[in-house]
């Protein structure tokens, strides 16, 4: 069997926020308190869970990226919008309110009170032959 990423430790200062709220925007399960260490669980699929960490220090500024299918980015998006997250078309720079459309697909990025910076794409630019 290939390696499969399993989880991630998601440093935050508020770990149960951070997951209600992330898991809140890509509708999925999540738990306050996981069943393994000190950790808020959000259930990304079948394979991945992000597991927020409580941090009382600086936070290191990460980056995530999730590719979604095109109704899920939609609807993510709208959530996104319909909480007022200010969210933009590049990695870098000013929420512009856009959603880029390179590589013949969508995506966008968007920022979380801890510093990290999110990211829906339909369309992985980093698979492109």
């Amino acid at each position: 069997m290939p390696a499969r990423l399993d989880h991630l430790i998601v440093p935050s200062h508020d770990r149960v926020a951070a997951a209600r709220r992330l898991a809140h925007l890509l509708d999925v399960p999540w738990a306050a308190q996981g069943a393994a260490g000190p950790f808020s669980p959000v259930y990304v699929n079948d394979d991945l869970t992000l597991d927020f960490d409580q941090w009382s220090g600086p936070l290191p500024r990460l980056h995530y990226a999730f590719r979604v299918q095109a109704d899920e980015f939609d609807a993510i998006l709208a959530r996104i919008r319909a909480a007022g997250i200010p969210f933009r078309s590049l990695p870098h720079g000013t929420d512009d309110g856009q959603v880029n459309q390179a590589c013949g697909g969508c995506l966008i990025y968007w920022g979380e009170p801890d510093g990290h910076v999110w990211e829906i794409l339909t369309v992985s630019y980093a698979r492109l032959p």
